[in-house]
């Protein structure tokens, strides 16, 4: 059948716009101008089954279920408290003591859920109250708990990172979790840096004195949870487990310490929990169904090549051409959910950003950055919306206090994308 490739890249992209436009869910805006263009171009419903299905069924994909699970069973187990009271062990005698301990609470936690909603519902929920109870604005607990759970996208095991490599093609997963360390504890120190000032506007007080005793108990009640990190991030750098593997053990050591350690979940309970795992992954993984095929048409109608060649027309300048890419994943990030905003993208932006001289790697640390940032960005910022549910606090009062810390985090997403050894550097030490 004769197609012309303009109508055919008009009905993809035009009509995913209109329908994000339009407020329709984002799985039938994809699958809607995925199948719409696929039969323009001749192609019967068997190329559509055929990629969704394709997209689903890839064996690095079966990590994803696995640690949004292995997040779901510690949260329900009751280890946020106890990694917040290691985060207070650890910074709680510092100025603006309760904004610390919600950052360095966040980092720890991340490490466990991989997800910035989980981060802000279950660290913020427990420290939200205690900060309004000493006398934090609420805009301002508000903003510091949204703004921290950002860290979660780029800490391991952060399951974007999994749907990034599987969309990149032949990107090590093992490489991206080493690639995210860095650049998360730069926005830690920068968001830390960033409270200590509002505190001493704010003339918040100190906590307590530190204690190195008080640390190492913290540690020790602690060290169950810490584990899976151990489990997860260890066990796929050294090549012991893949990231699937690794996960799955995660999940079935999380349920034990959770039942018989932590005793914050009853065996009767794990249903519930399972179930609500369930619906979270039934929606990610129908979304990386139909963006696999869209990606599919948008390979086939050579999208990434002609938007290339339009950018190059603009501009040569690499630097120029990061800008842009940055500015572009930013608006994006606002408007769209993460996980489809990377396996739509993914296969656009990737071939410019190497052609521009950025790694596979670095590039996906910068993308689940933006998307990140994109999440407390109105208007469909979803864990904006959780913080100011939890914190009681309009929304717009809390992007207005987030402001500084915006700031902080624009300016790591700076430095990630113009100075590469940030996020090449631990994974050329360890060889992944």
């Amino acid at each position: 059948m004769v197609y012309d490739p303009n109508i055919a890249i008009l009905i993809l992209i035009g009509g995913l716009l209109l329908l994000i436009f339009l407020r329709v869910p984002i799985v039938f805006s994809v699958g809607i101008s995925t199948t719409l263009c696929l039969i323009y171009m001749g192609f019967g419903p068997a190329a559509l089954i055929q990629h969704t299905i394709r997209g689903m069924s890839s064996f690095a994909m079966m990590a994803i279920p696995f640690f949004i699970t292995m997040g779901a069973l510690l949260s329900a187990g009751g280890v946020g408290k106890r990694l917040i009271n290691l985060a207070g062990a650890m910074v709680g005698w510092m100025r603006g003591s309760l904004m610390q301990i919600n950052i360095a609470s966040s980092v720890v936690f991340s490490g466990i859920s991989g997800s910035a909603a989980a981060d802000v519902a279950s660290v913020g929920s427990v420290v939200m109250p205690q900060m309004i109870a000493a006398g934090y604005k609420k805009d301002i607990t508000g903003a510091i708990s949204m703004s921290s759970a950002i860290m979660a996208v780029t800490k391991p095991p952060s399951h974007n990172m999994v749907i990034y490599a599987t969309a990149a093609g032949g990107v090590s997963i093992g490489s991206l979790f080493l690639a995210g360390y860095i650049p998360t504890f730069l926005m830690c120190f920068a968001l830390m840096i960033a409270a200590h000032i509002i505190s001493i506007r704010g003339k918040y007080p100190k906590g307590d004195k530190f204690s190195l005793k008080r640390l190492i108990v913290e540690f020790g009640r602690s060290l169950f949870a810490l584990t899976v990190i151990v489990i997860v991030v260890v066990g796929v750098i050294a090549g012991i487990f893949t990231a699937t593997e690794s996960a799955a053990i995660a999940v079935i050591y999380s349920l034990l310490i959770s039942i018989h350690v932590y005793k914050g979940l009853k065996w009767r309970e794990v249903w519930g929990v399972l179930g609500k795992a369930v619906n979270m992954l039934s929606m990610i993984m129908i979304l990386i169904g139909v963006s696999a095929a869209f990606g599919f048409a948008l390979t086939f109608l050579q999208v990434p090549q002609l938007l290339a060649l339009w950018v190059s027309g603009m501009t040569d300048n690499p630097i120029l051409i990061l800008l842009m890419i940055n500015l572009f994943l930013l608006f994006l990030g606002s408007i769209m959910d993460m996980a489809p905003l990377i396996l739509i993208t993914t296969p656009i932006l990737l071939p410019m950003a190497v052609g521009a001289g950025m790694s596979p790697i670095t590039f996906g640390v910068v993308m689940i950055l933006n998307c990140g940032i994109g999440l407390i960005t109105p208007p469909v910022g979803t864990v904006l919306f959780i913080s100011s549910s939890v914190a009681k606090e309009s929304s717009e009062r809390l992007i207005k206090a987030n402001l500084p810390f915006y700031a902080c985090l624009i300016a790591v997403l700076l430095l990630i994308t113009f100075v590469p050894a940030l996020t090449t550097w631990l994974p050329s030490v360890f060889g992944t």
